[in-house]
């Protein structure tokens, strides 16, 4: 009788190899991935540093074991083998631990008590209906063309798209654009472990028609200048954990070679072992191996966008992992006329933040289908990447803003941001609004002006009076234009307490002397 397989991520406790490799950093990243640290101030750290490669072959020899897969940010293995040669690595000291997909054979385990649902996977599940039309309602919807029509189409960001399989983007009219323009850069076939990506499930090439597809006066993607990384980690046949574990080694490389923005049109709860499936309680951003990898990789500079799920009618209804992520901008769908689809997974995370965080059209949705022709299909598959080049556009219009402001300022524009929804979120983000938000020109506070500080601020806004004036009027704007708070502040008393506002960009009208500031602060 043969001991069953396993699957299991083995952690280590440290890299002897991280002053080499820091001193070094070449060696580790592009230098287009370096300049991007730079611009925002990310430093090289622990988790940049490659597994100890003593390590990897100590495990690779090691008798009943078959190393899977590797992640330099988690500093482990993806290992299968019996649970016996598994557990028997902890013999090992550099071994820190054994975290195996059957939860039931760790040593310690979450102590709740987990709703177990049942259901189908359906992340590919997509329909086709009719042959016509154009992408103008889903750029429209969420204010794209205004992005566009300011000449920003994506010109200079790299999206890696990681999902089940490009084939046919090599052939289809819908791609020529892009290969004429050798806007594909690359990519790689993790499932495979080759460099064929124009294979697998079709999945990932309709994904990537909703950013990068062109066909003249019939249908625009939401980036169409953007270059791209077309990784394969997702078995369309198989159901395994090891597909975390490579999305995981994808986004490594994508941040390795500099790119912007990831996409995401996958999501895992259950698996074909269901001794591995998830229950709600590991829907808390933390649990899921792919969660913390998209944590880690926002920490890195990127932007992380992912669809939500399409479990809004089934038993689970919610988000899936790594939608879960607190970083990772998680994108339901609604249809072109603003209704939610009823398809799109629920939040809240299980530890009660919002989620999904935005929406777009999903429902309804123009793709270019199997066969290369323009078609509709629903599926927050499709909500995520129509977002996502948006959202690619919006940054190359402003590099200067760090991921994370881009990621609060697209939830801020959302129409309901003061009132967010278990399946909405925050709801559809207006890229409009963010643009003549951040190109507007700020007058330029001199000395005989009323000037607030600090900027960024936490709880309490201070006034510096440079003026003859005893006294200002404030009102405070969030990005939807409506007001939040209004008071007069004085010489005598020059604080404002602004505790109770929500982290975020505001705007700050100051009148006093007949004169008139606005001023953009950040609330922390």
């Amino acid at each position: 009788m043969f001991a069953q397989t396993e699957d299991a991520w083995v952690y280590f406790t440290d890299k002897p190899s991280e002053k080499q490799f820091i001193n070094a950093p070449l060696k580790m990243l592009t230098q287009r991935s370096l300049d991007r640290r730079m611009r925002y101030n990310i430093s090289l750290d622990f988790k940049d540093i490659p597994v100890e490669a003593s390590y990897v072959f100590q495990i690779k020899n090691t008798e009943g074991i078959k190393i899977l897969a590797r992640s330099k940010w988690l500093n482990a293995l993806h290992v299968q083998g019996s649970q016996t040669a598994i557990s028997n690595l902890m013999k090992h000291d550099f071994v820190a631990n054994v975290q195996f997909a059957n939860k039931s054979l760790n040593t310690s385990t979450k102590n709740t008590t987990s709703k177990k649902i049942v259901h189908q996977n359906n992340k590919f599940e997509v329909t086709i209906d009719f042959n016509y039309g154009t992408t103008e309602r889903q750029i429209k919807q969420l204010k794209g063309e205004i992005l566009h029509e300011n000449n920003f189409t994506g010109e200079g960001m790299q999206i890696a798209v990681i999902d089940a399989g490009f084939p046919n983007v090599d052939t289809f009219s819908a791609f020529e654009r892009i290969r004429n323009n050798n806007q594909i850069l690359g990519g790689y076939n993790f499932v495979h472990r080759d460099s064929n990506f124009y294979t697998g499930h079709s999945h990932g090439m309709t994904v990537l028609s909703t950013i990068a597809g062109s066909i003249e006066n019939e249908f625009v993607g939401t980036a169409p200048d953007a270059e791209f990384y077309l990784f394969i980690t997702e078995d369309a046949a198989n159901e395994t954990p090891l597909e975390e574990s490579l999305w995981v080694e994808a986004a490594e490389k994508a941040d390795s070679l500099g790119v912007d923005v990831i996409n995401t049109s996958l999501g895992y709860t259950t698996f074909d072992n269901p001794t591995y499936n998830y229950s709600y309680e590991d829907m808390d951003g933390e649990t899921t191996f792919i969660s913390r990898g998209a944590e880690i990789a926002f920490s890195r500079g990127m932007i992380v966008v992912n669809s939500a799920g399409n479990e809004g009618n089934s038993n689970w209804r919610y988000i899936s992992a790594p939608a879960d992520a607190n970083s990772v901008l998680s994108i339901g769908a609604v249809f072109y006329f603003g209704t939610i689809a009823p398809f799109s997974s629920y939040g809240p995370t299980f530890d009660g933040r919002i989620k999904p965080d935005v929406c777009a059209v999903g429902a309804m949705a123009f793709v270019i289908n199997s066969a290369g022709n323009i078609a509709i299909s629903n599926g927050t598959s499709f909500s995520s990447p129509v977002l996502t080049g948006v959202v690619a556009c919006l940054w190359q219009a402003f590099p200067e803003k760090t991921n994370a402001e881009i990621i609060q300022l697209i939830k801020e524009s959302a129409h309901l941001f003061l009132n967010p929804t278990e399946q909405e979120g925050y709801g559809i983000p207006d890229f409009e609004t963010i643009f003549n938000l951040l190109n507007e020109e700020t007058p330029e506070l001199v000395l005989d002006h009323i000037q607030p500080f600090p900027n960024p601020v936490e709880n309490e806004l201070n006034f510096k009076f440079s003026t003859a004036s005893e006294e200002v009027k404030v009102v405070i704007y969030n990005l939807l234009g409506q007001v939040v708070s209004t008071a007069i502040i004085s010489k005598l008393h020059p604080v404002k307490d602004i505790s109770f506002l929500a982290k975020g960009v505001y705007l700050l009208q100051l009148s006093y002397n007949e004169q008139t500031h606005i001023i953009k602060i950040i609330k922390n």
